[in-house]
């Protein structure tokens, strides 16, 4: 199964090789369009994933803030998701079928 992450009409990631973690899909490092991403300041902290960091995503001259996040250095039990990135904020997360 492909999983897309989709905003303003821009493909931000597709991936058949998500993992699942409480609802969201996170997608590998590899599976996302680098160049939709903008580093951001914002961090959050999970009780049992650790300190996660943010990216903006830009479509069609549009800046979504903090739509995406990962975990660069995820605490033992998230260690699966470390470098993965999930979406928010508007964001779709669909099955893909071509």
């Amino acid at each position: 199964m492909t999983i897309q992450a989709v905003w303003n009409g821009t493909v931000l990631a597709e991936s058949d090789q998500t993992i699942v973690v409480e609802g969201n899909h996170y997608f590998p490092p590899g599976a996302i369009d680098r160049t939709r991403f903008i580093e951001s300041d914002r961090h959050t902290r999970c009780p049992w994933k650790g300190r996660a960091s943010y990216y903006s995503v830009e479509s069609n001259g549009q800046i979504n803030l903090d739509a995406a996040w990962y975990y660069p250095r995820p605490w033992p039990l998230a260690r699966r998701v470390k470098g993965y990135v999930a979406f928010w904020n508007g964001v779709t997360v669909q099955e893909y079928s071509p």
